[in-house]
């Protein structure tokens, strides 16, 4: 019998809702088919934007998009992608498969998808080929006054009243795709750029991101928070669930039970890179003012069979929904230190939510995730304590079961809980603490995200083979609950308290726990 203890007394602050936040490069179909179609377009459409992409994404309360990269940002002129379209400089996508991209997707273009779905704008600057200047008059042409020069620019361009910028990348990997600068070069260069991003707006604050390290690099961590730790109101991370090697990463839907493995387990060591970094943080900033930004992460796959090598297009099965559901554990339970979150990528590309085809889109597994997980935005993280059975595979082992757990504001305590068995199901006992006193239970509820086979998969002509049902047969007395997990299934468990439970105050804290709010508009 597994069993997870649930102590609503014990936390470690609130879920920022930027934690489920989503990422879209300009790479592949990710933009250009997948969420730009233009104005002149058949496919039904809001200013160019697909609406059934917008819809779906405010189905899952999408908090933050980061854009325009990636590696595509620090080679990403942003004066060449406003004003009429018909004007707009061409340019070369280098990084991603040497394709032309016109630019009809730029600045305008990006606030009004944030303003369509409600949420927050993350924008990645130019550090590696671009000038501070040039960064500079970004920042003042999207939050400047219309009365700057820039401001008036924007203006001209057909929006006077200025955007919100919630977050503000300076630069991307900049120790390889970025500029392949040293850490001690790339702190100076930090800290000389974010010098000259002014704050225009005192009702919205900019958060200024620095480039962070990747795996367990934490050479870069140390020497950028040495360094520039003042300067900063985040650090990225960027970690990527390979389940071979770089070189032949393995295909996303033909696999078998031994790679299924391989990759739930790569995708757990995530948890070690941030405790990792995190205990690097902590000597430089105890406080934990600066937040930990995974703002690259999720499964890489070699590419589909027949689409283009650079395009990065990939399938995403039941295992993908997995290893999300994982990650968002992940994040859920070092709140305390992970400030936001960025899934790569949002459609089309990578580990993405959304695929399209022409007029058509289907959500993947991963979205039916996130639509799981969307309940614990902005709630009160409370403490799991799980004791499981070892999942073992050629002499290595994880634990068969991974969770997180929140508090809404009306006392409603959320559960959800993964087996990564593919072939075993789970019974579970779960038992509802505050401190060492037991916490009554009302009632308790579930859905559960699963599906026949492990490379089970949405397509166009299965569009809902993996999909959110009802979890029956659950057993409550007092405090506790008896539920059975099926094999290699998500579950959300939603459980009411005995009595009325007042709603909980937002935990005091560093100002990286705010998070996004929603509204992309100023």
């Amino acid at each position: 019998m597994h069993t997870i203890r649930v102590d609503v007394g014990a936390s470690k602050g609130r879920i920022a809702e930027a934690i489920y936040g989503h990422f879209a490069e300009h790479l592949g179909r990710g933009i250009y088919e997948g969420i730009w179609v233009g104005p002149q377009s058949s496919i039904p459409h809001i200013d160019g934007i697909r609406t059934d992409v917008v819809e779906a994404l405010k189905a899952i309360k999408v908090p933050v998009i980061r854009w325009p990269g990636g590696c595509f940002a620090d080679e990403y002129h942003w004066k060449d992608g406003i004003g009429p379209v018909e004007e707009r400089r061409a340019m070369v996508n280098r990084h991603w498969g040497q394709v032309l991209d016109d630019n009809h997707f730029g600045t305008h273009e990006f606030f009004r998808l944030c303003e369509l779905v409600g949420c927050e704008a993350y924008v990645a600057g130019n550090v590696g080929s671009g000038t501070v200047q040039e960064m500079t008059e970004w920042v003042e042409y999207m939050t400047g006054p219309e009365t700057s020069p820039m401001g008036a620019l924007r203006a001209r361009n057909g929006h006077p009243d200025p955007w919100a910028v919630k977050f503000f990348g300076v630069g991307n990997e900049s120790w390889g795709c970025g500029g392949n600068m040293r850490p001690e070069y790339y702190a100076d260069v930090y800290r000389r750029y974010q010098t000259f991003l002014p704050q225009y707006r005192s009702d919205h604050r900019m958060q200024k991101i620095a480039s962070g390290s990747h795996d367990g690099d934490m050479d870069w961590t140390e020497v950028l928070m040495r360094e520039a730790a003042a300067q900063m109101d985040g650090l990225s991370l960027h970690y990527y669930t390979i389940p071979s090697t770089w070189e032949h990463k393995g295909s996303a839907t033909n696999f078998g039970l031994e790679e299924w493995f391989t990759t739930l387990k790569k995708a757990l060591v995530l948890e070690d890179w941030i405790q990792m970094h995190g205990e690097v943080m902590d000597r430089y900033d105890p406080t934990r003012t600066v937040g930990l930004v995974v703002d690259e992460w999720g499964t890489w796959y070699d590419v589909e069979p027949g689409t283009h090598p650079g395009f990065l297009y990939q399938q995403n099965t039941l295992r993908d929904a997995l290893v999300a559901a994982v990650s968002l554990n992940i994040f859920n339970n070092h709140c305390d230190r992970v400030m936001m979150a960025n899934l790569a990528q949002t459609v089309n590309v990578l580990q993405a939510l959304i695929l399209t085809q022409g007029a058509a889109m289907i959500t993947t597994p991963t979205y039916q995730v996130f639509r799981l997980y969307a309940v614990h935005q902005g709630n009160r993280q409370v403490a799991t304590k799980i004791s499981t059975r070892d999942y073992s595979v050629g002499g290595e082992a994880i634990d068969q079961l991974h969770a997180s757990a929140s508090q809404d504001a009306g006392g409603v305590v959320h559960l959800s809980v993964v087996n990564l068995h593919p072939q075993k199901a789970a019974s579970i006992q779960i038992s509802m603490h505050q401190g060492d006193a037991p916490w009554g239970i009302a009632e308790a509820s579930a859905e559960v995200l699963s599906a026949p086979e492990i490379t089970s998969k949405n397509t166009w002509d299965t569009p809902n083979q993996v999909r959110i049902q009802p979890l029956t047969g659950i057993g409550v007395r007092e405090n506790w609950l008896d539920v059975t997990l099926p094999a290699k299934s998500v579950v959300e468990l939603r459980v009411v308290p005995m009595a009325a439970a007042p709603g909980h105050d937002e935990p005091s804290g560093s100002r990286h726990q705010v998070g996004a709010g929603k509204g992309g508009k100023g």
